[in-house]
């Protein structure tokens, strides 16, 4: 039944994208050329739409299936309707966005609202984790902000790496399937297959949003993919060891790492971090000569590696997953510095290697 609504959901985001594409051109939900974007054309940007309503069919295919698998997660009965409400929340929010480019605020508001139905009617939240050598850690209070948090963080981050054609998308997808492979190494049948759907539904709409690209998926598809993807990983890795934290957090290197030094940046330029800038990774590897097809691949080839580091960090022992997590983050660093993404003069490490050399 899964590979019948994975078809479904897959023709069905095929289908739909250019029914959006004209209702995104007739509601005004377009977007117009400027010195930030790479784009010098207007383009409808309302195709997350077509990727949401082809997720909620192949979810609807699957809906019993998906009721039953429940109870093993240990979560509300209620998890998934409280998981479709909150997306059609966030979905709803960016479609106003795309149409009317409403302020942060409300978009922060809209997503607030998503994240507390999710845990308040889905009783999806990170309650506790198991540290090494010093057993449980329960987080009691802080457990509903750190899980707001996580969703909220994880859902802008998609947001911020939405600057090329097929980026966020792509991205997206890799991280589904590093999720949905995961999800069979955990045996948890109810992620793989909101992965799965989600995945096949965000290649079909690929299709159209490719360099390159017909049509956009706004903020109606990066803020609902960036939902999707944190309230998933919660569901993949909650109340687990510490170790077994920290691979969404590694799944999701791209957007994470490109968010986090976005904040660095501003902070060092005495900027507010919402502030948009042209320094994210995609316009750093542009400034360098990189096409933009070629932009996108490098990226997607990233998150590939971060995909497949997550794989191995969770079958790898405690001391091999530290080794492992400190030769990340020097590769980040390094990688960082060089391509500038915290900013021209950002060069601790470099600096440090040099001073060392003399």
């Amino acid at each position: 039944m899964l590979y019948v609504s994975l078809i479904a959901a897959f023709v069905a985001s095929i289908l739909l994208t250019p029914l959006v594409k004209r209702l995104a051109f007739r509601i005004g939900a377009v977007d117009a050329p400027n010195y930030r974007k790479v784009h010098a054309k207007i383009m409808p940007r309302l195709g997350g739409l077509a990727i949401f309503l082809a997720f909620l069919i192949g979810v609807a295919m699957l809906y019993p299936y998906l009721i039953n698998a429940l109870p093993r997660l240990k979560i509300s009965e209620y998890g998934l309707i409280a998981i479709i409400i909150g997306a059609t929340i966030i979905v709803a929010t960016g479609v106003v966005d795309d149409m009317r480019e409403i302020s942060a605020k409300a978009k922060m508001l809209g997503q607030l609202i998503a994240a507390l139905i999710v845990i308040f009617v889905g009783g999806i939240q990170i309650e506790f984790i198991n540290l090494p050598f010093f057993g449980e850690l329960d987080f009691g209070f802080l457990s509903i902000p750190l899980t707001i948090l996580w969703i909220v963080g994880i859902t802008n981050a998609i947001n911020l790496i939405d600057g090329l054609d097929g980026l966020a998308a792509g991205v997206s997808s890799i991280a589904l399937i590093t999720l949905a492979g995961m999800a069979i190494i955990m045996n948890n049948m109810f992620v793989l297959a909101i992965a799965a759907i989600l995945a096949v539904a965000t290649i079909g709409f690929l299709f159209y949003n490719f360099h390159p690209a017909k049509i956009f998926m706004g903020d109606t598809g990066a803020l609902f993919l960036g939902f999707m993807i944190s309230v998933l990983a919660l569901l993949g890795f909650k109340n687990v060891t510490v170790i077994s934290f920290i691979i969404p957090v590694i799944m999701l290197g791209v957007p994470i790492s490109d968010t986090f030094f976005a904040i660095i940046r501003r902070v060092r330029m005495k900027k507010k971090w919402s502030d948009p800038d042209k320094s994210h990774l995609h316009h750093r590897l542009l400034d360098m000569g990189f096409t933009h097809r070629q932009t996108v691949l490098i990226i997607y080839g990233i998150a590939m590696m971060f995909g497949l580091a997550a794989i191995i960090f969770s079958m790898a022992k405690l001391w091999g997953a530290i080794l492992l997590v400190a030769v990340i983050l020097t590769a980040i660093e390094i990688f960082v510095e060089v391509i500038g993404l915290a900013g021209k003069n950002y060069k601790p490490l470099l600096n440090f290697v040099r001073i060392f050399n003399k």
